[in-house]
This record gives C-alpha cells, sequence and structure tokens, in this order.
C-alpha cells in the first residue's frame, strides 16, 4: 500500500506545488520553485526550465512528472510574469538570461542543465554564450536565432497578429491558443485547446509586463552568437509549428557546434502540451547520456506509446 502511494505522488497528476521562492536581480524579485525528488536515493542532476511567452513555470505541468523522476528542477517565471516583478523599463533578452542565473544563484546551484522553449529558449541561448561556467546541457525548443540571422515569423501567424486588433478578446485569445498548436491537434483534440483555455484563464497574466517580454523577443538578435555556445545542446522542434518557423531549429543547429537537431513530426509550438512525451523522452536521454556522440542528426516521432497530452 505504501508503495503505491509513493508511486501516486511520484508519477500522477502534479497538485501540491513546492514553495515560492524569489532570487534578487538588480531590483527585481524573480520567482522560482525547487522540485527535489521524493526518494533521495542518489543525487541528481538540476535542470533549469525557462518558459516562453505567456506561460508562467507552470507551463511546464505537462512535463515535470516525467522530468522530475530523474532531475532536480529549477521553474523560473520571467519577469513581468507570474509571481516576478514588473520592470519599470525596457529590457532585452540577455537581461533576462541575468534573471536566469540570478535565479541559480539564490538557489545554490553552480551548474544545471538548462531547456528554454520558444522566448526561452532565446534566453537559454544567451545564459550558454554569456555564462558559459553555468551550463553543463543546453537544450533549445521551438525557438530561433533571432530576426534577421533567422528565419522570421510565419505567415499565418503575422496574419493573425494583424486581425487580432479587431477581434473581441475571448476570440482572439483562443485563435492565438490553436495556432500555437498543430492544425492536425486542433482538429482532433478540441479538448486540448479547452484545456490550455483554462490553464491562461486561471492565470491572469500582466498585460504590460507580456508586451515587454514580446518587445524583448522581437528585438533579439542572436546573430551567429550561437557559434559561441559550448554546451552540447540538443534542438527541438515540431514541424508544424505556425509561431516560429521550424526552419529555425536546424539553422541553429547547425551553427551551435556539434549539436543535435531531432524534428517532431505532426507538432506544433506548444508541442510539449501536444504529447509530453515529445519533450521528456528525448531531453531525459539527450541530459541522462555519459557516453552520446555529438552531431547525430535524429528525426521521427516521439512517445507515440504515450498518452498524448493528458
Amino acid at each position: 500500500m505504501r508503495g503505491r502511494i509513493r508511486q501516486r505522488l511520484r508519477d500522477g497528476p502534479y497538485r501540491l506545488r513546492p514553495r515560492t521562492r524569489h532570487a534578487r536581480s538588480g531590483a527585481l524579485r524573480i520567482a522560482y520553485e525547487l522540485h527535489r525528488p521524493l526518494l533521495r536515493r542518489r543525487r541528481k542532476p538540476w535542470l533549469l526550465l525557462v518558459q516562453g511567452l505567456g506561460y508562467d513555470r507552470t507551463g511546464w505541468d505537462p512535463v515535470v512528472p516525467a522530468l522530475r523522476r530523474h532531475f532536480r528542477l529549477v521553474l523560473a517565471d520571467n519577469r513581468g510574469s507570474g509571481s516576478s516583478d514588473r520592470s519599470p523599463r525596457a529590457f532585452s533578452v540577455s537581461d533576462l538570461a541575468r534573471d536566469a542565473v540570478a535565479v541559480l544563484d539564490a538557489a545554490g546551484i553552480e551548474r544545471a542543465h538548462v531547456l528554454g522553449v520558444s522566448l526561452g529558449g532565446m534566453i537559454a541561448q544567451e545564459v550558454a554564450v554569456g555564462h558559459p561556467d553555468r551550463v553543463d546541457r543546453l537544450v533549445l525548443g521551438c525557438t530561433t536565432p533571432g530576426w534577421p540571422s533567422g528565419y522570421p515569423m510565419p505567415s499565418a501567424s503575422l496574419s493573425l497578429v494583424a486581425r487580432a486588433r479587431t477581434m473581441p478578446p475571448g476570440e482572439a485569445t483562443r485563435a492565438f491558443t490553436e495556432n500555437a498548436l498543430a492544425p492536425g491537434t486542433v482538429a482532433q483534440r478540441p479538448e486540448l485547446v479547452d484545456r490550455l483555455l483554462r490553464h491562461r484563464a486561471a492565470r491572469p497574466h500582466d498585460a504590460t509586463g507580456w508586451a515587454m517580454l514580446n518587445a524583448a523577443g522581437a528585438r533579439y538578435y542572436g546573430g551567429r552568437r550561437a557559434m559561441r555556445i559550448r554546451a552540447q545542446t540538443l534542438v527541438l522542434h515540431g514541424t508544424d509549428d505556425l509561431v516560429v518557423d521550424p526552419r529555425n531549429g536546424a539553422l541553429l543547429a547547425e551553427r551551435i557546434p556539434h549539436a543535435q537537431l531531432r524534428m517532431l513530426p505532426g507538432l506544433g509550438h506548444l508541442f510539449f502540451w501536444e504529447r509530453p512525451a515529445a519533450l521528456t523522452e528525448p531531453v531525459s536521454a539527450f541530459l541522462l547520456d555519459e557516453g552520446a556522440a555529438p552531431g547525430v542528426l535524429h528525426t521521427g516521432a516521439v512517445g507515440d506509446g504515450e498518452e498524448q497530452g493528458r
């Protein structure tokens, strides 16, 4: 009986959150939480998770149960989102990278694996370039080296941004949520759209903070700075991403020395909500494999046997 209870706590839906902590980054307080394994039979590596635009650290909920089996997790809120302070002035992706390092400092973590998606992937790149001694291995999901050194936003998203100005707020939110998923997912799994809408409604975002984060991402120009990344790197990108052109994944994998690329067929921008195993399986294998050969190109579906998005 005790064993079954422990298994439920370890693998079941994640309901009880660790306490919110705060790191000091300049004048701002950056919120974060630590997830340690319930059964500490051996010391596990640290993994810092950096979210993208529009989501706080609860945006990782679909993948936390699987990742915490193998890692000690650090989940942070970017400035202007979740429980972190909003910046009083404009800032850059490099400033957001310094926030991430401040979280590691506050948690007493000298070195960690770093995983970032979308805007969080830009932040993760800057952490790896500007603070290489803090990064063990690096995972970049659905992200870009920035314009004009990368491919611009797909036309479908540009059109939606233009149309959204005349839409009622609720209609616009649904449209952007659907756009962040693969078209096939929207058609076949409308319940996931509703689940994401409920998730976002339960966590209203700061409109000004969102706009400032959006501006920082839009101004990001990584150029060929990715060539300076020395951490072993895995790049993940859905082939049906309508928010960040999937060709950016190949660009990053080409520019980062010995990077691995895994394209995820039929998945969109929020691939880790569509199919959590599409993130957790390759990430765990990559971060835990001490003898992995660099530069291997991976393609193909991941986690087809796991219940999708549940």
